[in-house]
């Protein structure tokens, strides 16, 4: 086959100096790693909840009640003008299930009926006989249950025949307990007629609020009656992961501008390292033009297998990581859905890397031919002082003398570092928000499940600084019923016990006012003044003058903060705990110990999720993942600045190595080479990541509240020694192959 001949002369210098060539296309590739795993987890988890939905038809609504008899609930529901599908469950809670030698006594069993199911099956088939049972993923990944074996549910066994997935909660252990599918022939004939939950499909979604204002007239006698939509089921889903997923998101988008700039500076050096060749081609008659357009042409041909291999490698180690996290969160991987990311992902590093090589290019075409093929001298550097004496010190001259590659490698490095830096910051934030409440606003340490007129004997419990009683429901807004939110109400002065941020506004005062979190005061349109109805699960509407706007962490900032009295006139039967906060230094072990000998059980308060160590291993497999290939990024950058160096000093260091100069002495010239952009780095990576890097990621993953993404001085530390490892790497690499040269063959190379 014959190619064209533009194409023809970029293959043949790509094959003139295959190193060279080598390390031009591990650059690329590396930078197209990055590119490759930010997208495949960008891409999998913001679209993991849709794209699951889709697959599992999971309902407009799922409705909850007391246990009714079904065709009672049925004569309601198909009065419904906007209804498309119906179907029913049994749900049962705190079931003992056991297989494969584990075991749970929190075990949900939903009973289902005929019609659609509102779950997908991965692997095996649906229930077709009273005597199987459907298990979750969750479930059957963490007890091993494979299709065919036998699962224990209460007293009786059942042959499981199909896994399946539902987005309507996060999958086990994430959740609670295990959850179990059987038919509802399975149950007695008289248990088998009652339901607890309908799942509604709604012809038009987009009248869902009407529709929900005509099931709660039409559900007059239907007791405990609790609507969840789509939107609640992914408010569901945040309050357990969403904030991981959506800094993962984010920090995915900062690692793809990250990547964009790497490419470019990685297709300028390679021009500069072809100088002479620019040279030698406008001496013998090419045109600037011809010159730009043949370098163009020259990177697209390197860049175009470079960053395919890149690219797949990076979506090779992120995959597996990512996957699992959705599985943690019963959504699924895109699969060949991710090909067409990837697939514009691998044309923006062509155009990047193309694009890139244009300007340096275009700049030594137009410069003088002479000076062009003298690929310039040894620039001399101002306040020489600076620099310490000795081979170190002449190693950073060398560096310092191209001030404008320097600039790029500093800035490249910059931002690599402040990546690892940012990936940091989250690290340490996930494990605040697992372990310290107060890190999300929680002033109080212990809950105990009692009335408010046990207040004063726990005050007076030693090691109890204050204890209030704290009422917790979840409603909706009566004019628009999608929208789920949470009321905290507490009798006086919320700030001791819980203390989110204040963003405009003030403090409520009086029983008739409220504070609302930036999240769902954004989703309603509310701001201090307004006025908030909301709908309360008992079908009663309470209304509060809106104070102020707060950045609540809690339920993804879709939270009122309140006092009780309106909502216990509205409800009687509304039932609270108590918050207790401890006094400083209080062992919060020995004060629940006091609390249970008191008669008074206490629940400790973790941070604003509810984590475990396999969800955790989890994450921490997709941070290894992205710092890996960050790392080989750094280290990349450093080998690739040395060796141009070391190639345009060629020469000098040819002399120094005839004056005497051994490995040692090369070694040290090339480490201040090295140290010289390092030194520069780091603290600009700091600065990048405290002022613009940590902020950014943590606007991105939730505008409502406010993260505190920053690494600490420890984790700086760390990254900059990572940093020093790598030059002097990088440095051992370089003189590695100097010293591999003849001497003469430098001599000779001016």
């Amino acid at each position: 086959m014959t190619l064209p001949g533009g194409l023809t002369a970029s293959v043949r210098r790509l094959r003139v100096h295959p190193g060279r060539t080598l390390i031009a296309a591990l650059g690329i590739a590396a930078a197209a790693a990055m590119l490759g795993a930010a997208v495949t987890v960008a891409y999998g988890l913001h679209t993991g909840f849709d794209r699951s939905a889709r697959r599992a038809d999971l309902p407009d609504v799922i409705a909850r009640f007391d246990d009714q008899p079904q065709q009672r609930v049925d004569a309601r529901l198909r009065t419904l003008p906007n209804l498309r599908a119906r179907s029913y469950r049994r749900e049962f809670t705190g079931v003992p299930l056991d297989a494969n030698g584990h075991a749970s006594q929190n075990g949900v069993l939903q009973a289902v009926g005929g019609g659609r199911r509102g779950y997908a099956i991965v692997a095996g088939r649906d229930l077709r006989r009273p005597d199987e049972a459907v298990g979750e993923r969750g479930v059957a990944r963490e007890w091993n249950i494979s299709v065919g074996q036998r699962i224990g549910i209460g007293n009786a066994r059942l042959r499981v025949v199909g896994v399946a997935v539902s987005p309507d909660n996060v999958a086990f252990p994430l959740a609670k307990g295990p959850r179990v599918y059987v038919s509802q022939s399975a149950l007695s004939p008289r248990i088998g007629t009652r339901v607890n939950i309908a799942l509604i499909w709604l012809n038009d979604p987009s009248l869902l609020d009407q529709t929900l204002t005509q099931a709660r007239a039409a559900s007059f006698g239907v007791g405990g009656l609790r609507f969840l939509t789509r939107a609640g089921v992914r408010t569901t889903i945040d309050q357990a992961a969403g904030i991981v997923i959506a800094l993962l998101v984010a920090f995915s988008v900062v690692a793809l501008c990250s990547a964009g700039v790497m490419l470019m500076a990685s297709a300028q050096a390679e021009v500069e390292r072809r100088l002479q060749g620019i040279g030698v081609m406008r001496a013998i008659g090419f045109s600037p033009r011809a010159v730009v357009g043949q370098h163009v042409l020259d990177a697209g041909v390197l860049a175009l297998p470079a960053g395919a291999a890149g690219i797949a490698a990076g979506a090779l180690v992120a995959s597996r990581p990512s996957a699992n996290l959705l599985e943690s969160i019963n959504e699924l991987p895109p699969g060949a859905a991710l090909l067409g990311p990837l697939a514009l992902a691998l044309l923006l590093v062509v155009l990047l890397v193309a694009g890139s090589a244009a300007l340096p290019a275009w700049r030594a075409a137009r410069r003088p031919v002479v000076s062009v093929l003298r690929r310039g001298e040894l620039a001399p550097v101002s306040r020489a002082s600076r620099f310490p004496a000795g081979f170190l010190g002449m190693g950073m001259r060398l560096t310092a003398a191209r001030r404008g590659r320097a600039f790029a490698t500093v800035a490249v490095l910059t931002i690599s570092a402040a990546v690892v830096l940012a990936m940091l910051g989250m690290a340490t934030l996930l494990n605040g928000l697992r372990n310290d409440p107060g890190l999300v606003g929680k002033r109080y340490q212990l809950t105990v499940n009692a009335p408010a007129s046990e207040v004063a004997a726990i005050r007076r419990v030693p090691g109890v600084q204050a204890a209030a009683p704290r009422y917790v429901l979840f409603a909706a807004d009566s004019f628009l019923l999608g929208e789920s939110l949470k009321v905290v109400a507490y009798p006086g002065d919320h700030t001791p016990f819980e203390d989110p941020p204040l963003a405009s506004g003030r403090r409520l005062r009086s029983n008739g006012e409220a504070e609302v979190g930036t999240g769902i005061a954004d989703a309603l349109g509310v701001r201090p003044g307004s006025e908030l109805a909301i709908e309360l699960p008992s079908g009663r509407e309470v209304r509060f003058r809106v104070t102020g706007l707060v950045r609540a962490f809690d339920n993804d900032g879709r939270v009122v903060y309140t006092r009780p009295a309106r909502l216990l006139a509205a409800d009687p039967s509304l039932t609270g705990e108590i918050a207790v906060k401890l006094a400083p230094g209080a062992d919060q072990r020995a004060v629940a110990r006091r609390l249970f000998a008191g008669g008074h059980p206490a629940q400790r308060i973790t941070g604003g999720t509810t984590r475990n160590a396999s969800f955790l291993s989890v994450l921490a497999a997709l941070l290894r993942a992205v710092a890996l290939v960050d790392g080989l990024v750094c280290l990349y950058i450093l080998v690739q600045a040395l060796a141009l160096t070391a190639r345009e000093r060629r020469s000098t260091i040819a002399v120094l190595r005839a004056s005497g100069a051994g490995r040692r002495e090369v070694l040290l010239v090339l480490a201040g080479a090295a140290l010289v952009v390092v030194l520069a780095a780091a603290p600009a990576a700091v600065l990048l990541e405290l002022a613009v890097l940590g902020p950014a990621v943590s606007h991105l993953a939730a505008s409502y509240v406010s993260l505190p993404l920053h690494a600490r001085a420890g984790q700086v530390a760390i990254v900059v020694g990572a940093l020093l490892v790598l030059a002097v790497a990088a440095a051992a690499l370089a003189g590695r192959r100097l010293q591999r040269e003849p001497v003469v063959a430098g001599l000779r190379s001016d």
